[in-house]
C-alpha cells in the first residue's frame, strides 16, 4: 500500500514541490543502507530546511497517523534509517538543515544543525583553532543529527567519550510538533531532568533532533602515532596500561588489530602497506596528542615503547615520522571494515567488553565460533582502549557466501551469549535499529524494557516516530 495522493499533497505543501521527492530515481538512494541488509519502499522523501517545517510535518503526521523515518547521512549500520516494505512511511531527510550557527572559542562550543556533515564541523573547528574530536570512517558523509541519534563512537572515545559526552544541549521537534529548545551552552545545569539524554541514542524514535550544542577542545600542539606488533591480546592489554600510565589523558587512541585484518587491508586497499618487516599475530595503533609540543608527544610515545620492549610486550614497532605517515597508519585501521568485503560474506558484531576481560573474551569467542563454523576467519579489531570490538567473521575460503550469511542469527547468538556472560554490550556504537531489536529483548531486564516502552508511549502516543526500530 502507498500513501494516498491527498496526503502526499498535504505534506508536499509544507516543504514545496522542489523538496518533496516522488520520482523513484530520486528516492532510491534514500532506501539503500550501506550493508544492503535492509531496504524498504516509500512514495515520498521530504527535505525541509527549517525547524518550523519539521514541526508542521510532525504535527500533520500525528494527526493522520503517518509514520516518519528521520534520516541523516544514511550511513547507519543497523537499518535504523530506512523505511519498511509497506510503502506508507515517509522519509524525513535532515540534509538541508546544514548550518553551523556559531562557534564560540571562549566557551569551546559550536551550535550546529542536524544536517551538518561531521567532516564540515571538524574543518570549521580547526579553522577556528579548535578540535572537534568525533572521528568515524564515514565522517565525509555522516551528519551530526545521525551521530547524536545513534550516540556514535569512533576512534577518539578513549579520550573524549561518545557523542553523548560531546553534547551540551539539543533542539528537538516532538511528534506533536512542539519544539523543545534546550540549546544550553553551560556545562553545569542541575535544573531537573537532563532531557537531551533521552533523545541522544534514541535513533529518531522519540523526536527529531534539529540542532545541538557540541563541545570543542584546544587543538593538540603535537601528535605521535606508533604501530607495534605483539604476540597476543594479553600483551596488548598490558601495553594499554603502560601507555595510560605514561600518557594519561594524552592517550587519544589505542586500536587492536589481528594479523588477518592487516592482511585484508594490505591486499584490498590502495596505498596501504604493513610498515613492519615481519608479520606478527597482533598489532596496536597508539595515538598520543600533546597539549605541549610535538617533542613532548614524541618523547611520550618513545618512553612507552622503550618500556614495552624492555618488558617483552612488543616484538617490533615504528613511529610515524610525518603527518603523511600518521595518516597512512590510520588508513590501514580505517580500511579494515571495507577490506573484508572482497573476502566474501562477513557476519558482524559491534560489541563492548570490560577492558580487562578482552583477552579472555577473544579466546572464548574464537573457540566457540570455530567450533560452529570450522575454517571461519575471525577479524576481531577495534577500540581496545574503551572496550569496543568489531568482532567480524569472514566466511571460510571457498564457502558459499549466501549459505554462510544465512547463519547470521545463529552466529550472532553464539557470540552475544558470551558477551552477555562477560557483562558487556551487544551494541557498543552502532545502535539497535532493526538489526538488534529482538536481541535487545534478551539483553535488557523486564523493568528496563518496560521503562523504555513507557517513555516511547509518553513521547509518541500515535507511534509515528521511526516505528519498528529499537523498541
Amino acid at each position: 500500500m502507498n500513501l494516498i495522493p491527498e496526503l502526499i499533497e498535504r505534506f508536499t505543501a509544507i516543504v514545496g514541490e522542489k523538496y518533496a521527492l516522488r520520482d523513484i530515481q530520486d528516492i532510491e538512494p534514500y532506501l539503500v543502507e550501506p550493508r544492503d541488509k535492509f531496504g524498504g519502499k516509500t512514495s515520498l522523501v521530504l527535505r525541509p530546511a527549517h525547524v518550523e517545517e519539521i514541526s508542521a510535518i510532525l504535527r500533520l503526521a500525528t494527526e493522520t497517523g503517518t509514520a516518519i523515518i528521520p534520516q541523516g547521512g544514511n550511513t547507519g549500520l543497523v537499518g535504523g534509517q530506512v523505511p519498511d516494505e509497506s510503502g506508507n512511511q515517509i522519509i524525513l531527510s535532515l540534509s538541508r538543515l546544514n548550518a553551523i550557527r556559531s562557534i564560540d572559542t571562549s566557551g569551546n562550543l559550536a551550535i550546529v544543525e542536524a544536517g551538518v556533515v561531521l567532516q564540515k564541523l571538524q574543518g570549521a573547528a580547526e579553522q577556528a583553532g579548535r578540535l572537534f574530536p568525533l572521528s568515524l570512517g564515514s565522517e565525509g558523509s555522516c551528519q551530526i543529527g545521525g551521530n547524536l541519534s545513534s550516540n556514535a563512537g569512533g576512534t577518539a572515545v578513549l579520550a573524549y567519550g561518545n557523542t553523548r559526552e560531546l553534547c551540551l544541549g539539543v533542539e528537538v521537534v516532538l511528534p506533536t510538533g512542539e519544539i523543545l529548545n534546550d540549546l544550553r551552552t553551560v556545562k553545569k545545569d542541575n535544573t531537573g531532568y537532563d532531557l537531551k539524554d533521552l533523545f541522544i541514542g534514541a535513533e529518531g524514535t522519540l523526536g527529531v533532533i534539529t540542532a545541538a550544542v557540541m563541545k570543542l577542545f584546544p587543538l593538540p600542539k603535537g601528535k605521535g602515532v606508533a604501530y607495534a606488533g605483539l604476540a597476543s591480546p594479553g600483551d596488548a592489554l598490558k601495553l594499554l596500561s603502560l601507555a595510560q600510565t605514561h600518557a594519561g589523558s594524552s592517550l587519544t587512541g589505542f586500536e587492536l588489530m589481528p594479523r588477518i585484518g592487516v592482511e585484508f587491508s594490505v591486499a584490498h586497499t590502495d596505498g596501504v602497506r604493513d610498515p613492519l618487516q615481519q608479520p606478527h599475530n597482533w598489532y596496536v595503533l597508539i595515538d598520543i596528542s600533546s597539549s605541549r609540543s610535538a617533542e613532548d608527544a614524541r618523547e611520550t610515545i618513545e618512553a612507552i615503547l622503550t618500556e614495552a620492549f624492555e618488558a617483552g610486550l612488543v616484538e617490533d614497532a615504528t613511529i610515524a615520522e610525518s603527518t603523511a605517515q600518521e595518516k597512512s597508519f590510520w588508513h590501514m585501521r580505517e580500511a579494515m571494515s571495507e577490506a573484508q568485503k572482497p573476502e566474501g560474506g562477513s557476519i558482524k558484531h559491534d560489541i563492548s567488553i570490560p577492558v580487562a576481560r578482552i583477552p579472555d573474551f577473544i579466546a572464548e569467542a574464537d573457540a566457540s565460533v570455530l567450533d560452529l563454523i570450522p575454517g571461519a576467519r575471525i577479524v576481531s579489531f577495534g577500540h581496545m582502549g574503551d572496550g569496543n570490538l568489531h568482532y567480524n567473521i569472514s566466511q571460510p575460503v571457498g564457502a558459499d557466501k549466501q549459505a554462510f550469511l544465512d547463519r547470521w542469527v545463529e552466529v550472532n547468538k553464539r557470540v552475544h551469549d558470551i558477551v552477555r556472560a562477560y557483562k558487556g554490550s551487544i551494541s557498543a556504537e552502532h545502535g539497535i535499529g532493526q538489526l538488534k531489536r529482538k536481541e535487545l529483548f534478551e539483553t535488557k531486564s523486564p523493568v528496563a524494557l518496560d521503562l523504555m516502552r513507557r517513555i516511547k508511549k509518553s513521547f509518541d502516543p500515535a507511534g509515528i516516530m521511526n516505528p519498528g526500530k529499537v523498541i
